[in-house]
């Protein structure tokens, strides 16, 4: 162990001591290994040293090939050390998702048993899942469909939950966010994949996903009618101007508006082929706004208390680059708390144009 300096800590340093902000909250627990942008964090709060882990270097053989031979094994040890149980099941589920899918695109039947099984194995860590601050590892824009399927479930399971739905109805909801894009195995990938606006007719083979959706799986003995209908109406709105049918709140099924949410949130933070995701706290302003007139008021609300329900401590990244940590969040506007910056004071909903771009640590 050592005090070193943060201007000269290297990447990979592990810390083997809390690192405290002025404030006194826990900016970064021990064993945590610093990467860039950890150091980044510690220099924005002006730490000056750390206690870390001095390394042992290993002496390699005469030839120098022992040592060369086991970093490569070292470092897939290290990876799945540091993989968390959510995460490991989150690439489990991703695989299979992948392969079911594409499988889909040939007409194969949905083998929706072993979904929900892997679902429910995902969904038994659920605990270190953070609607707000978890992005998928490693994504690539084509594959944006698989992600956005899977988190739509997760999040759909937990509102379910924090809306005081039956439990026998969480996981069905679940299935129906996961499965709700299904539909579009039978739309022209060219189409699904343009980097540009649609035309009118493009517009409308990719609204029809709605309707292939809900005849793939409407037969299906493993969903029950709520988690089918899912994939029929999830872009419909309580004011009747959704699509297929333009059907106003009292026949949107209310799993089809759980999951309406929870699709919304996702294709808007998530990264496309065509735009970047955006600030999830933009988001759910926007969903807020959407709340009177698109969606279920009720469910929207519950949404934000719960997505923004962080400590203050929380580390964050506001839109003009600055690290705070949040030290006040008011509830009538969660979205924008106070947060502090070196020892200044950016109260959120004072400073409109500012506005947090990512959560850091909490």
């Amino acid at each position: 162990m050592a005090s070193v300096s943060v201007t000269r800590i290297k990447p990979g340093s592990k810390l083997v001591l809390d690192v405290q902000t002025p404030l006194g909250n826990t900016l970064f627990h021990k064993g945590v290994v610093l990467t860039p942008r950890e150091l980044d964090i510690l220099r924005a709060f002006q730490v000056k040293q750390v206690e870390v882990e001095v390394p042992i270097e290993k002496p390699a053989d005469k030839a120098g090939s022992s040592t060369k031979d086991e970093q490569p094994k070292a470092k897939e040890e290290e990876s799945q050390k540091n993989s968390t149980d959510f995460q490991r099941e989150y690439d489990a589920t991703f695989q299979l998702v992948r392969k079911v899918f594409n499988n889909a695109l040939s007409g194969e039947a949905l083998p929706v048993l072993d979904l929900r099984n892997q679902l429910e194995k995902l969904i038994g860590t659920i605990g270190e899942y953070n609607v707000l601050t978890y992005v998928p590892t490693g994504l690539k824009d084509s594959e944006y469909w698989y992600h956005n399927a899977m988190l739509t479930a997760i999040t759909s399971y937990l509102l379910a939950r924090w809306n005081g739905f039956p439990a026998k109805d969480w996981m069905q909801i679940a299935l129906g966010g996961l499965l709700h894009d299904i539909g579009n195995a039978k739309v022209d990938r060219t189409i699904l994949n343009k980097p540009t606006a649609l035309n009118p007719d493009e517009t409308e083979e990719v609204r029809r996903h709605t309707v292939h959706g809900y005849q793939m799986l409407k037969a299906n003995a493993a969903l029950n009618e709520g988690a089918r209908l899912v994939s029929l109406q999830h872009h419909e709105r309580v004011d009747g101007s959704g699509y297929p049918l333009g059907i106003g709140s009292d026949k949107i099924h209310p799993y089809s508006k759980i999951v309406a949410i929870a699709d919304i949130f996702h294709a808007m933070t998530l990264n496309k082929a065509y735009r970047k995701g955006a600030s999830p706290y933009l988001v759910l302003e926007q969903i807020q706004k959407d709340a009177f007139g698109k969606l279920e008021p009720a469910y929207v609300r519950m949404f934000i208390e719960k997505a923004t329900q962080f400590h203050n401590g929380t580390v964050v990244r506001l839109s003009d680059g600055r690290v705070g940590e949040i030290v006040f969040s008011d509830r009538n506007h969660p979205t924008r708390p106070w947060v502090s910056c070196s020892g200044a004071i950016v109260n959120l909903t004072v400073e409109r144009s500012l506005y947090i771009e990512e959560v850091i640590a909490n």
